[in-house]
Order: structure tokens, then sequence, then C-alpha cells
């Protein structure tokens, strides 16, 4: 595919639509619904083959390298490194590329042939090609480089139709943006779950037709995926309309000139636009509950590796661990329901703090169960009843504390989005991932330091104490914005279809003071 193609729309130009006069309202209806579930259908295949390409790297690589966790972890880390350093380079320029679908259709033809290209690679490690040990490191090398690409291509994607385009779509009704993201949040929970297991049950038959199914899934998704996301481009005008650049990501003509003429200049451009952002993002409005939802992925309290290897050494089965992960999913799943009806009765900025006051209640009480259970059961490696039980508790309190964190998330996705300018969206969200997967870093840097079964509880305690820290953070928000944090009476007066966070009181001000502006 030319590069040329990527900057270019596909396909013939949308006929002249017929004006909403013309058309019956159920037609209208059923046009608006065909074009979310494009877009629906173009982030489900998107987020999938991610999700598959993700998890099934770890299996390929861990067939090719057995006995060895080092080149996993070298590959992981560039992975997770790549997006903490690049994701508001990202950013910026998904803020100061003049089209939209150019954007979305690069992230999506970059990252396909990333995943192509490293199957390739890992076919040869598969395959059983006779490698000499420099030729399997210089290929180690070349995956880690496309697995970069890859993920940076996530984030592209996952901004600029999370955080813009579903903006753009909503049109400005808050109760659409609501189902809208918790739909596309719905979709990401269900990747989450099914793209792991498909590869799995496939490597499990053949590590070689695992990795020819990845590439399968890669090429036949970029099509669909680039008319998808044309189709719900050219039926929404709001997409199609030239975006406006903030002046911070406008250099002056003696930036440009000394970019073009210095090394030297060039560097300092990019580290002062790199400032930039984050003194956009630190300084924000939003800053503080985006801070705080970026701090939650530093936890080992979730059904991710960490917590898998504690589990399989406490004694639970492989089976055990995968029906407990589906359940924690189902309840991942609720708070896509749950959020956007507590949302509407209360509003984002208190359902954020219901949400996370529940996920932190949630894992005080599984973690003061498995500290007190676990006394003396964990220690040594051994095997026990009572180590059993500590699990039994952890795992439960992390279960049910996965409505607080979703619904939170969700919570803190619309006040960002309603906050944050549109020329600022895609630096802003993207300053965030990058955020996210620091955190994320972190996670993996405390099982390093402590990686013994019976040193498990050290990593459960930082990531127990990281929820408050985040609840703390988030708290001050609240206080700041509407001068108190809990008003039961206010709460049950609240009007529907109110505001992000004004009550009753805050609208009657508002609206005085714009009579008294137009006298």
């Amino acid at each position: 595919m030319a590069a040329s193609d990527l900057t270019a729309p596909m396909g013939d130009a949308n006929p002249t639509a017929p004006s909403s006069d013309d058309v019956p309202q159920s037609q209208v209806i059923r046009n608006i619904a065909t074009n979310h579930n494009r877009l629906y259908l173009s982030h489900l295949l998107s987020t999938l083959s991610s999700r598959i390409f993700e998890f099934g790297s770890t299996l390929y690589l861990a067939h090719a390298f057995p006995g060895t966790l080092l080149p996993l972890s070298v590959y992981a880390l560039c992975r997770g490194l790549a997006a903490v350093i690049l994701s508001p380079s990202v950013g910026r320029y998904i803020d100061t590329s003049p089209s939209r679908l150019i954007v979305v259709r690069q992230s999506i033809v970059y990252a396909r042939v990333a995943v192509v290209l490293s199957c390739v690679g890992f076919w040869c490690f598969s395959s059983g090609w006779d490698l000499w040990p420099w030729q399997s490191y210089a290929l180690l090398a070349a995956l880690s480089m496309a697995a970069c690409v890859e993920k940076l291509c996530s984030v592209m994607n996952l901004v600029s139709v999370e955080k813009d385009w579903v903006v753009v779509i909503a049109g400005g009704d808050e109760g659409l943006l609501r189902e809208m993201n918790a739909a596309m949040r719905r979709i990401d929970l269900g990747c989450k779950l099914l793209g792991p297991f498909l590869i799995s049950v496939v490597d499990g038959y053949s590590t070689t037709v695992a990795v020819i199914a990845n590439l399968a899934t890669a090429v036949v998704s970029l099509p669909i995926e680039w008319y998808a996301i044309k189709w719900v481009y050219d039926s929404t005008p709001a997409l199609q309309h030239p975006k406006v650049i903030s002046a911070t990501f406008t250099p002056s003509g003696t930036e440009c000139h000394a970019t073009a003429t210095s090394t030297t200049s060039s560097w300092k451009h990019s580290l002062h636009q790199q400032t930039t952002l984050l003194h956009t993002y630190f300084s924000h409005r939003a800053f503080r509950p985006s801070l705080a939802g970026a701090l939650l992925y530093f936890t080992v309290l979730s059904f991710s590796g960490q917590m898998v290897t504690f589990l399989l050494a406490v004694g639970f089965s492989s089976l055990t661990i995968a029906c407990l992960r589906t359940l924690s999913v189902v309840f991942e799943v609720s708070a896509t329901w749950l959020a956007p009806a507590a949302m509407r009765r209360v509003g984002a900025v208190r359902a954020g703090i219901w949400f996370l006051s529940w996920q932190g209640a949630c894992l005080a009480v599984g973690v003061v169960g498995f500290l007190l259970l676990g006394r003396d059961g964990l220690g040594g490696g051994r095997t026990s009843g009572s180590s059993i039980a500590a699990a039994l508790s952890l795992v439960a309190g992390t279960i049910l504390s996965r409505v607080g964190l979703w619904g939170f998330d969700l919570s803190t996705q619309l006040i960002v989005q309603e906050e944050v300018e549109a020329q600022h969206r895609g630096s802003f969200s993207a300053v965030e991932a990058s955020m996210q997967n620091g955190f994320e870093l972190c996670s993996f840097a405390a099982t390093v330091v402590w990686n013994k079964p019976e040193q498990f509880r050290w990593p459960v305690l930082a990531s127990c104490a990281n929820v408050y820290v985040a609840g703390v953070l988030y708290a001050w928000f609240v206080r700041d914005r509407r001068g108190h944090l809990v008003h039961f009476c206010e709460g049950m007066g609240m009007k529907r279809g109110h505001g992000l966070y004004e009550d009753e009181e805050e609208e009657v001000v508002l609206e005085l003071l714009g009579r008294e502006t137009q006298r």
C-alpha cells in the first residue's frame, strides 16, 4: 500500500446527503445506529487484534526462549518504555494533523504492518530454524522495535477514537456520550478476555499455527477497519471540519528556521514541545481526575501476570484461575451499565467518588483478610489451607473492586472529554496514556523487587495504598469543584440531564450570570 494512500480518502466521494426534512425519522435513527455500529466494529477489530498480538507475543517468546524470562522482560520493557516516552509526541501529532481520518487510518495500517512483520519473525523462531545466538538476539531486537510501533499505533487509535471521535459524534449530547463510552469500554473488556483466550487455545495446539493465525487476523481485519472508519467519517460532517490547532503547537518562523538549520536547535525545539505538552497536562483543570485514574494502573490486584503467578504458586489450578478471571471480567462489564446509570442520577463527578470509594472499601476488606489469614501460610513457599484462604480473600476483594475501578474509569473519562478543549484532546489524552503506562511499569518493578510468593504482600499493600492516594487526589478535585464532598439532600434533589458537575443551585447562578451578561 503506497504511503500516499494513507493521506487520501479511499473510494468514491460521498454523494450529497438528502436534507433531514426529506428523510423519515425512523430512517434517521437507523442511519445513526448504523454509523455507531461501524465505529464499534472498527474499534472491536482494532482492540481485538492488539490484544491477540500482545498476549500471543508472550507465548511465542516463551516458546522461542525456554527456561529464561530475560528476552520476554526486555521485549515488554521496550514496549512499555516506548509508550511512556513517545505517547506525548503521538498526542501532539493527533492534535496538529489536519484530518482525523488520516490519523486513524495511519494507526490502523502501521499497526497491522508491525504485527505482520512481527509474526514473520516469530515464525522464524517457531518453525525450528537453526539460528546462531547473535541472530536470535538481533531478531529479538527487531521484534522489540516492531512491538514499539504497534504499541504507539494502538495508543494513537485509542486516543483518536475514544477521546476525540466519540466526543465529536455525540455532539454535546451528554447522555449519548455516556452510552458510547460504556459501549466502547464493553468492547475493550470483552477483547481483554476473548483475545488471550483465543490465541491460547490455538497456541496449545501449535505455536506455529498460532503465529500464522495471528498474521491472518491482522491481514483480514485491515481492509474492514479501513472502510468502516471511512464510512463513519463520511456520514459525520462534524468529523470532516478542519481541526482548530492550538497556538501552543505552532512554532514561530525563527524556531522553524532553527530547526531546519541546526540539529542542536532541533533537539531543543523537541524538548521545548515535550515540556509544553507536560505543562499543558499538569496545569489543566482536568489533571487531578486524570492522574487519579492513571495511578490505578500501579496495581498487582488484577488478573494479570503477577497475580496469576502468585495464585499458581499457592496452589490454584490453571482452570480455577481461568474461571476466576472470567468472573472478574463479568463484574467489570457490569460497571459499563452501572456507571452510566449512576452518572445520569448524580453526575460524573459524584459518581466517580462513589465508585472509587467502593473500590477502596472492597480492596481494604480483601487485603486485611489476606494479611490475617496468610500470616503463617505464605512463608517459605508452602501451600496450605491458610494460604488458599488468604488468596481467596484477596481474589474476592479484587473481583468486587473491579466494578468500582471501571465505574471510576468511565466517570473520569467523561470528565476529561467534557473538560479538555478540542485542540488539546489528543495531547492531553496521550500524556495520560503515558502516565498510565509508567505506573504499570512501576507495578512490574515492584514484583521484580519482591519476587517471592511470601513477599507478595508488599506489592499488594503498595497497590491498595495507591488506590487511597488516588482517592485523596480525586477528593481534592471534587472539593474544589463542588465546595463539598458529600451532600445527601442535594444528591436527592438533583435534576436529570444536568451538566457535568453543576447541581441545581449552581445552574441558577449560571443562569443569572448569563442574563446579566446579555443586559
